[in-house]
């Protein structure tokens, strides 16, 4: 399949339903920047672990440009360059020491994400994150979104995580799903990476903390709101 360019998507969005999307009958969402907007306890928790180890903090888009590969990617680049696997280690345990305290300070789900996921309960949705279940779990349950998932699959739900298509692949198993009817939902290009590496639609999300970076691995389908993707599906 020819990858759209972001322009393509744009303009594809703008004509109309793209009748490619009609079979689809698996969803997987990413979490952080597609269905909450987990910025503001993320940046606090990173910050906090850096005072701890008696650095200055960062500001708030060199650390949400860090999100996306998981918690101990997140703080090996917020202690910068030349950071020890044993400072990243100690990094790691002060920022989940925090976060796992604060999980939902400020964490929402964002505007739509709620009418989206019921208008959309005739299809088999799913989570997959590159978070930790520890932390995941907590939020999707805690913000009552847990009941529309038949699966929440997180950082250490497999070997590897996003972009290898292992979960994306774990999931079409299950389901008895081909690789054309399902489609990932993210905010970055990791998560576009994980749906072309497993075959399946890619879809966009033009409100995230990672949507700067979707030029580089374009998306069949972009929206800029939730509430848009039943549409774009023909529901």
């Amino acid at each position: 399949m020819a990858r759209l360019t972001f322009t393509m998507a744009e303009e594809m969005n703008a004509t109309g339903n793209d009748e490619r999307f009609a079979q689809v009958r698996l969803i997987a969402f990413d979490l952080d920047g597609t269905l909450i907007d987990s910025s503001r306890d993320l940046i606090t928790a990173v910050n906090a672990a850096l005072a701890r180890m008696g650095m200055a903090a960062l500001d708030d888009p060199t650390v949400l440009s860090y999100i996306g590969q998981g918690a101990r990617d997140l703080m090996r680049q917020a202690l910068g360059e030349g950071a020890t696997e044993d400072r990243v280690d100690a990094g790691l345990l002060y920022f989940r020491e925090y976060y796992a305290e604060h999980l939902l300070d400020f964490t929402r789900p964002y505007p739509g994400v709620v009418a989206a996921l019921e208008r959309l309960q005739g299809r088999t949705l799913a989570v997959l994150t590159n978070k930790p279940l520890r932390f995941a779990l907590p939020i999707v349950e805690g913000l009552e979104l847990a009941p529309r998932f038949a699966r929440i699959y997180c950082e250490d739900s497999f070997p590897r995580k996003k972009p290898d298509p292992m979960g994306m692949q774990a999931l079409l198993e299950e389901f008895g799903v081909a690789a054309r009817e399902a489609l990932l939902v993210g905010d970055s290009e990791i998560d576009m990476e994980t749906a072309r590496n497993a075959g399946t639609w890619a879809c966009g999300v033009s409100y995230g903390l990672g949507s700067h970076r979707l030029h580089l691995c374009p998306p069949d389908l972009l929206i800029s709101d939730m509430r848009e993707l039943a549409g774009e599906l023909g529901i």
